[in-house]
């Protein structure tokens, strides 16, 4: 399922007033591999890295991966939703009692991360068990 959002009108000001947290840079991190991985393995086509200077993340450290389009918007949309979550210390997705993404793009997320946690698992990434169990 894809799904394409309007272009964001948001200043990077507006959306990181506070530098990131060790645990927000690290799901920043998360979030920007396995949406790489997905990208990498459903998408053909020019990649690009993700602005992350027009999102306000330029100190996310994502700016290795590449991305086609569609997966750059979803990035930018996942990783404002995620600078933005209101609970402090944020749980994971699959126990949160509150949902940030849109219907679509939770379900978008949920593809990624099951798709991803499994390639990258099966290549050797067992650490990522860690994190798919608890």
């Amino acid at each position: 399922m894809v799904v394409t959002m309007p272009a964001m009108k948001t200043s990077a000001s507006s959306i990181q007033a506070k530098p990131l947290s060790a645990g927000e840079r690290k799901d920043l991190k998360v979030l920007a591999l396995f949406t790489a991985v997905w990208c990498r393995a459903q998408h053909g086509g020019e990649k690009r890295p993700l602005d992350t200077e027009s999102v306000g993340m330029t100190e996310a450290g994502v700016e290795k991966y590449r991305y086609c389009p569609q997966c750059r918007e979803f990035l930018a949309y996942a990783m404002i939703r995620r600078v933005k979550c209101p609970l402090e210390p944020k749980p994971t997705c699959k126990h949160c009692q509150v949902h940030c993404y849109r219907p679509g793009h939770r379900e978008q997320v949920r593809q990624i991360m099951r798709f991803s946690g499994k390639h990258l698992i099966l290549r050797g990434r067992l650490d990522l068990l860690w994190h798919y169990f608890f």
